[in-house]
């Protein structure tokens, strides 16, 4: 998988990957931001109502929804990727997705060779049309 990465990389700047990076680590921030705003607003909404707790503050519900992913744990939890450790989360790759998990084998087989092949074409046809 890591030449599938170079590959989408090929041609593109360093700005342009430090920018991709940022904007990735703003969008996680602000994603997890508004995910602990979500948890307050469903507790203060339903719990206090139903069963008579009291209401949450965001820090309490960001610390709720940690421990209770620690206790329960769940698909794409915290901690290692552990064979033996989840093995009912694990799915084959949905969609056009899936033949990715090829890649890797293509491109050390044949790859470069077929790469090469498809530039020393382009460079003819575009000589030619010259």
């Amino acid at each position: 998988m890591s030449n599938f990465f170079k590959h989408k990389m090929r041609g593109k700047s360093p700005g342009e990957i430090v920018g991709m990076i940022i904007f990735g680590i703003i969008a996680v921030i602000g994603l997890a931001i508004l995910f602990g705003f979500i948890i307050m607003w469903l507790w203060n909404w339903i719990m206090p109502e139903l069963f008579g707790l009291t209401t949450l503050t965001y820090w309490q519900a960001i610390g709720l929804f940690i421990l209770l992913k620690i206790l329960l744990g769940g698909c794409g939890g915290f901690g290692g990727n552990n064979s033996s450790k989840n093995t009912k989360c694990k799915k084959e790759p949905k969609g056009e997705f899936s033949k990715w998990k090829h890649y890797d084998k293509f491109w050390k087989e044949e790859g470069n060779k077929a790469y090469e092949e498809y530039i020393e074409r382009t460079t003819k046809d575009n000589e030619s049309n010259d």
